[in-house]
């Protein structure tokens, strides 16, 4: 789906600030905490995989994307998949952080969970994949033109552009079935090159940008 966190090739988002060798893992506590919480609510807890979780943060609004901070929407993504297996009633959260603060809530009954009835077939998300890749080194490829309901992992900005294919990568799980728990769906995945006025017109500062796309997001371009 083409939510807020679809944010890559647009404008107006202020300049990108390189990291600085002193930085902090976590530059506030609380934020190793979120981290951590996150971790344990896509797995255990919830039933929920990692391409679950990334659709949970293209289902935030706006603000709880932007205005909360980069761990601040992974609390909020976090949240969302609780709900979304029962684990926690919406508002649940709310409810208690006004509790916390002193104020007569009722806070929602505690539902009956209902995780995913999914297993992995093994570790990770890499797979391996009998059959022969569609696409060839140095062919070039056309990322197709489409926005899927659900979750993808093919940028908006790439889609209806032409490429060339740099480099075969391992197969991986389909985000677009494996969030969903319709299968792991594995696939080759393709390191495609797109030159900047490919993607952004005649204008735009010459380089070559490149984005590892799965087979099915790809089309022959000759």
């Amino acid at each position: 789906m083409d939510g807020i966190a679809d944010m890559g090739g647009t404008d107006g988002w202020g300049p990108v600030h390189p990291p600085r060798p002193d930085e902090p893992v976590f530059a506030e506590s609380w934020q190793g905490r979120a981290f951590a919480l996150t971790l344990l609510s896509m797995g255990r807890v919830s039933g929920q995989n990692l391409d679950a979780f990334r659709h949970a943060l293209e289902r935030l609004d706006p603000t709880s994307y932007l205005e909360d901070g980069y761990y601040g929407r992974w609390l909020n993504a976090s949240e969302l998949m609780l709900v979304d297996s029962a684990i926690l009633a919406p508002g649940a959260v709310d409810a208690r952080a006004r509790v916390l603060r002193g104020e007569q809530v009722d806070e929602p009954a505690v539902p009956e969970p209902h995780k995913p009835d999914y297993s992995p077939t093994g570790p990770g998300s890499l797979r391996t994949v009998e059959e022969t890749p569609a696409f060839a080194v140095g062919q070039r490829v056309r990322a197709k033109d489409m926005s899927p309901e659900g979750h993808t992992r093919l940028p908006a900005y790439v889609r209806g552009h032409t490429g060339v294919v740099e480099v075969i990568q391992p197969a991986a799980l389909l985000p677009d079935t494996h969030a969903h728990f319709q299968g792991e769906n594995p696939q080759h995945v393709y390191s495609v090159r797109f030159e900047s006025g490919e993607l952004w017109g005649a204008n735009a500062e010459p380089f070559a940008l490149t984005i590892e796309l799965f087979e099915t997001y790809l089309e022959n371009a000759a």
